[in-house]
């Protein structure tokens, strides 16, 4: 790369170098689908980092899925489909026509004002694009209880909405019953499917409930996930102290272990 090729100009280089006749073998044999799976991985990495709070670390997982991206749209630019240079000319075009209080004569009061007009553009965007519901546009890959919220705020727009925090509370109340009465039958009447639908039910309802609250549901369980990791190794910790192994202690040991974990962690 000479000094004056820019960093993303000298990124597209070497892709194109990884993936040249003198390259590398790996790199040559990768097909998008197949590049997709590291993308993912590299994105929860890069997601991963951020909640860590290193920016090291987000510095470097940002520059690996930078990579990834360019990697992506030159196999496309060999097909002669797209250049990166051209998916980021009409990036940029879409994001200046999102933002008319920005580069145009919109005026808005608020981030939420901006938020509204935001999807009211992407939708007029959207309806020049062959869809049948106005869900579509919500990827059918993404992790389940991100999908649902994003299901759930899409929906809620056009109205399809509860009132208030009150009413997504007693629907989940509601679907919390029905998943008790599912849980509750005997032997002969149980039913893995039903308690599926119901446990389904559940989850989709408490979504909504984050959606009113204004927080993801994703971010939340990720928090808590993480805090519960903490305090288990916390115990795990004060177990080794004494010389047992954590699996040996009964099960009163161990909630004592964890009432004292919840004193000393966040």
């Amino acid at each position: 790369m000479s000094p004056k090729t820019s960093p993303f100009e000298g990124l597209i280089q070497l892709i194109e170098h990884l993936r040249g006749d003198n390259g590398c073998p790996w790199d040559r044999k990768q097909t998008p689908q197949t590049l997709s799976v590291y993308l993912i991985e590299e994105v929860y990495e890069l997601v991963e980092a951020i909640q860590s709070g290193s920016p090291e670390d987000v510095s470097e997982e940002a520059g690996d899925v930078l990579f990834l991206i360019f990697f992506l749209a030159a196999m496309y630019q060999e097909k002669g489909d797209f250049d990166i240079r051209e998916a980021v000319d009409a990036n940029i075009r879409k994001m200046r026509n999102r933002h008319p209080h920005v580069f145009g004569d919109t005026t808005v009061d608020s981030a939420e004002d901006v938020r509204q007009k935001w999807h009211q553009i992407k939708a007029a965007e959207k309806t020049k694009q062959k869809s049948t519901s106005l869900l579509d546009s919500v990827p059918r890959q993404l992790p389940a209880l991100m999908r649902a919220y994003r299901i759930s705020e899409r929906a809620a727009r056009t109205g399809f909405d509860w009132d208030d925090m009150g009413g997504v509370l007693n629907k989940a109340e509601e679907e919390w019953q029905e998943l008790k009465t599912e849980l509750a039958r005997d032997a002969s009447a149980f039913n893995r499917e039903d308690v599926a639908i119901e446990y389904g039910d559940v989850l989709f309802t408490l979504t909504n409930v984050a959606r009113f609250a204004n927080i993801h549901p994703e971010t939340a369980l990720s928090a808590a996930t993480r805090k519960f990791e903490k305090r288990f190794a916390h115990m795990e910790g004060m177990s080794g102290k004494t010389g047992r192994r954590f699996e040996d202690l009964s099960f009163d040991e161990m909630h004592a272990l964890w009432l004292q974990a919840k004193k000393h962690t966040h």
